[in-house]
């Protein structure tokens, strides 16, 4: 499975985040915090890409914060201005997932 890191040009600490006000919502909710944020970018494994979002293509990395919770994040990537924009956080469903929460039970 690929990296962020592999869709961007230099290294992860010389972008920038940028939360959506979505995200941000979502993420006080489900109690999920900035640094959990930060370790699934560094961290987790890409499981699917939309390269036609609008208006940044984005990915969808299935990761882990440090106390072992899995965590999906919806990233969107403007390589063009070193931004990587946090669109949503979530804890994904035991019911719709399966392989680790890696794949979708079709």
């Amino acid at each position: 499975m690929s990296k962020i890191t592999d869709l961007i040009t230099g290294h992860l600490a010389e972008y920038d985040l940028e939360y959506r006000i979505h995200a941000t919502r979502r993420m006080f909710q489900r109690n999920i915090h900035e640094d959990d944020i930060e370790l699934i970018l560094k961290t987790g494994n890409i499981i699917e890409k939309y390269d036609s979002d609008f208006p940044l293509p984005s990915v969808l990395l299935n990761g882990k914060t440090s106390s072992n919770r899995p965590i999906h994040l919806v990233v969107g990537i403007n390589t063009a201005e070193n931004k990587l924009i946090i669109i949503t956080a979530y804890e994904p469903d035991r019911i719709m997932w399966v392989d680790n929460y890696s794949r979708r039970i079709k």
